[in-house]
């Protein structure tokens, strides 16, 4: 699967629009908990909804199976976050499900964990997300600038609170790894 022509580029200039409405520098963190409260969505923590033993059995059953979820209730946008996931792992997903409703992907696929029906987005849909919710947290210009300070993948992922996973697959991905091996 790949994203369609020119969707980089579009996510990154929707990236620098966005981090210009927050008041941040290309360069500067930015709190995907902030985006959310601009975008008028909710962040709630799982642990607050459910016991948190139900999520760690869950869990065990399969893991990974929830980090977050987006919801509607009443017209407002709320995404759950589980609170079994590092900081970064967070920042991550709420990223992801943030581009869901920026991108206004609709939900269409229904999939079952131990019997509970959980509704997905399209494959496609999932990859232009995680895309999405990447560049929000790591724009190209950000990497380029770590690049130059010559910031190793830890030290970029410990300074803007993202995964190592996260601040691997977009200074991967971007260019900005060729970029920085030719010079």
């Amino acid at each position: 699967m790949t994203l369609r022509r020119g969707f980089k580029a579009e996510a990154e200039r929707e990236a620098a629009r966005f981090r210009k409405e927050l008041g941040l520098a290309s360069h500067d963190r930015l709190d995907p908990r902030d985006l959310a409260k601009h975008l008028g969505v909710s962040i709630v923590d799982a642990g607050e909804l459910v016991d948190v033993a139900e999520l760690e059995d869950l869990e065990h059953l399969q893991s990974f199976a929830f980090s977050a979820a987006t919801f509607e209730i009443e017209r407002r946008k709320i995404i759950v976050v589980s609170p079994l996931r590092n900081t970064g792992r967070q920042n991550s997903d709420i990223a992801h499900e943030l581009a869901h409703l920026m991108l206004k992907h609709g939900l269409s696929e229904i999939r079952e964990v131990d019997g509970m029906p959980f509704r997905t987005c399209k494959p496609d849909e999932e990859e232009e997300a995680t895309a999405f919710g990447g560049t929000l947290l790591l724009p190209r210009p950000l990497l380029l600038s770590a690049a130059r300070r010559r910031a190793s993948i830890e030290q970029i992922a410990n300074q803007y609170d993202v995964t190592v996973e996260m601040a691997r697959f977009r200074y991967n991905t971007t260019g900005v790894a060729k970029q920085a091996a030719s010079r």
